[in-house]
């Protein structure tokens, strides 16, 4: 299995290679290199466990790296355990004991200057997954089979680790791959892009969605990400569950299986990384009765919730007891506690993140999640409308990120240039990652969009009347009967004049440069200098004091919307005869046949990280240049330049035939 698994991570590099070139490129993000693999599993010692009602073991220092409790192994001291919900720490020889719950996970918390194993696909192995009678029914894609009895002993080797204090993460949101199509769209971006960074990441921290509802390509998966050679840890979206399960604590039982816990914590360097699956599914009378979703208790589908179990609840609060006050605490989960895309959708965001900020009350915290495919940087203090009424919060006690997305708008949207869908997300933000820079208790987040300059951090654009009128009408119809019928719509691109080219009377009636800075926020300071002069302040379209979204074409960005409401890769057809290869699939979405183009799903005509800037009526006819520079508390600095014209007319923008047909060319001439 091994042998296999090492040919398959060649090939994958090898593919990699053939498509994008040498894996070489210089990174000044990342500061440490990470260990040589460890590659082990924990020991479970068979034989009946002393007592059924506790699970018991050591945790020791792996000396001859074989995951096996070897003559003169030491146990070590002070390493938390857990079964879920209670701690257990190690006593001087290492030795731990929990109570045993019905339908557990028993894990060891990686401790800083320690790391568990990994298998070859850099899978963490930390954990036991005990579920004596296995599923309750046959599932779909397996489930977990009985376990039986506790086993006698369940010891988790570790071995010290050379990374200190200060290293980098690489945050992934969802990376939502539905078909192999997918995994090898994630293959030619992100793992080409985890490896060319010249120092790696010391983890990987994905926060769910990892697939698109088949958990059969869990496994393929894991091993295309294993070729980053980062140890990977994941969290459980609600794309990733047993979707024919019938109650919550069965519906992770081939994510566990598969990968592992479903709550789990590690530590590195002053960090402690805690991954909660908070999508309740399917939800029933507790998410009704007590939190007042009616979707849950009044239709008899299967949906889902986002809130945290009282089990991780009493979890997170024993573990922040047992946690230094001088430890940054990050908290990964998939549905964000709230947000700003979807913060009126109760649905889309956490029942009781005002408890969690309780247990977390005077702590350094982060938290950081995925769902929405968008980029949300929202920094303490800030406040939308929409949180009281859903989650009965009022405004942010510490940073929330919400992590963007690997698979951009769920891969969609029309190819690049390596082939990969440009899949440009709800707000208008890249496909990408997140990269968590931290030294000490101190943390800088920077955005690495896929495909583009390390230090690229924005789009640049302007918004013009002619741009407004033309969105507008193609929001107006991606919204009507005639979309849904598939009917050709009232304009493509073509139809856009140039944004980058105003006349006297767009700037009279209202132009704007416009930069989506990806991971702006509240703090961000954004100016802009035209030809040379001051530099001024440009303004956020959202202030996040209170306020609703802002929507529509005047709060758009120009350059995203332009790619994502003409989309011709749904014109595609094949002469093969193969269905699916006519016209475009996205994920489990209806294929759609061969048709002219049409708008993707998503539309960046809001955003919380767009500012603007009103171009002046005082510039002259010429190409003139505007230099947007951004600041951020905790981000690289960043600048881009874009240039545009100001011309008295119009010019007409294609070929001139009218002019190049007053003469004819003539015959040739010899001397």
């Amino acid at each position: 299995m091994k042998n296999q698994l090492r040919l398959g991570r060649i090939a994958i590099l090898l593919a990699v290679s053939a498509v994008f070139g040498p894996l070489d490129t210089v990174d000044a993000h990342a500061e440490q290199v990470p260990p040589a693999p460890y590659f082990a599993d924990i020991e479970v010692v068979t034989g009946a466990s002393g007592s059924a009602e506790t699970a018991s073991g050591w945790v020791f220092d792996d000396a001859n790296r074989n995951g096996r409790r070897d003559n003169g192994e030491a146990g070590i001291k002070g390493v938390k355990v857990s079964n879920g919900r209670d701690i257990a720490v190690t006593n001087q020889e290492g030795k731990y004991s929990l109570p045993a719950l019905q339908d557990m996970s028993v894990f060891v918390i990686q401790p800083a200057g320690w790391r568990v194993p990994t298998d070859e696909r850099f899978i963490p192995q930390f954990a036991y997954q005990h579920k004596p009678a296995g599923s309750p029914k046959p599932l779909r894609y397996g489930g977990l089979a009985p376990t039986g009895p506790l086993p006698a002993a369940i010891n988790f080797p570790l071995a010290p680790s050379p990374v200190g204090e200060d290293f980098s993460c690489a945050i992934l949101g969802d990376v939502q791959a539905t078909s192999n199509i997918e995994v090898g769209y994630a293959r030619d971006t992100i793992v080409r892009e985890l490896r060319d960074r010249k120092t790696k990441p010391a983890c990987i921290f994905a926060l769910g969605d990892l697939v698109g509802d088949d958990l059969g390509l869990i496994p393929r998966l894991a091993d295309v990400l294993g070729a980053a050679e980062i140890p990977q840890w994941w969290v459980q979206g609600n794309h990733d569950y047993d979707s024919d399960a019938d109650r919550d604590r069965d519906s992770s039982d081939t994510w566990r299986r598969e990968y592992g816990p479903t709550s789990y914590a590690f530590e590195v360097g002053k960090v402690l990384f805690i991954g909660l699956d908070n999508v309740v599914y399917p939800c029933g009378l507790v998410d009704y009765e007590k939190f007042g979703r009616d979707f849950c208790g009044e239709d008899p589908r299967k949906t889902y919730n986002g809130r945290f179990t009282e089990d991780q609840m009493t979890f997170v609060a024993n573990l922040v007891r047992h946690t230094p006050r001088d430890r940054l605490i990050v908290i990964g989960h998939h549905i964000p506690l709230v947000g700003f895309d979807n913060r009126e959708q109760w649905q889309h965001q956490t029942d009781n993140a005002a408890r969690l900020y309780e247990i977390l009350e005077g702590r350094t915290a982060l938290d950081l999640s995925g769902h929405s495919h968008t980029l949300e940087n929202l920094a303490a203090g800030d406040s939308f409308a929409g949180w009281r009424e859903s989650v009965g919060v009022d405004s942010i006690p510490f940073r929330h990120v919400v992590a963007g997305a690997v698979a951009g708008d769920w891969w969609g949207g029309d190819f690049d240039m390596t082939g990969v869908p440009m899949s440009l997300q709800g707000d208008g933000a890249p496909r990408g990652y997140i990269d968590m820079k931290v030294s000490g208790l101190d943390y800088s987040l920077d955005y690495l969009a896929s495909g583009q300059p390390l230090s690229r951090a924005m789009w640049l654009s302007l918004n013009t009347p002619a741009f407004r009128d033309w969105s507008k009408i193609l929001l107006d119809w991606r919204d009507s009967e005639a979309h849904r019928a598939g009917e050709v719509p009232p304009l493509s691109i073509q139809d856009l004049p140039d944004v980058k080219l105003l006349t006297p009377a767009d700037i009279e009636a209202g132009s704007w440069l416009t930069a989506n800075v990806w991971l702006g926020d509240s703090d961000t300071k954004v100016t802009v200098s035209i030809d040379g002069e001051p530099a001024l302040p440009m303004t956020r379209t959202q202030e996040a004091r209170g306020e609703a979204s802002r929507s529509g074409p005047e709060y758009a960005d120009p350059f995203a919307l332009q790619h994502q409401l003409t989309v011709s890769r749904t014109a595609i057809g094949s002469a093969s005869g193969i269905a699916q290869n006519q016209g475009y699939i996205q994920g489990r979405l209806p294929q759609m046949p061969p048709m002219p183009p049409r708008p993707q799903g998503s539309a960046a005509d809001h955003s919380s990280h767009l500012w603007r800037f009103r171009v002046p009526g005082s510039l002259t006819p010429g190409t003139h240049t505007a230099r947007v520079s951004v600041t951020r508390p905790q981000g690289t600095p960043a600048s881009e330049t874009i240039a545009f014209e100001v011309r008295e007319t119009r010019p007409q923008p294609t070929f001139r035939f009218d002019k190049w047909n007053t003469r004819e060319d003539g015959l040739r001439v010899d001397e």
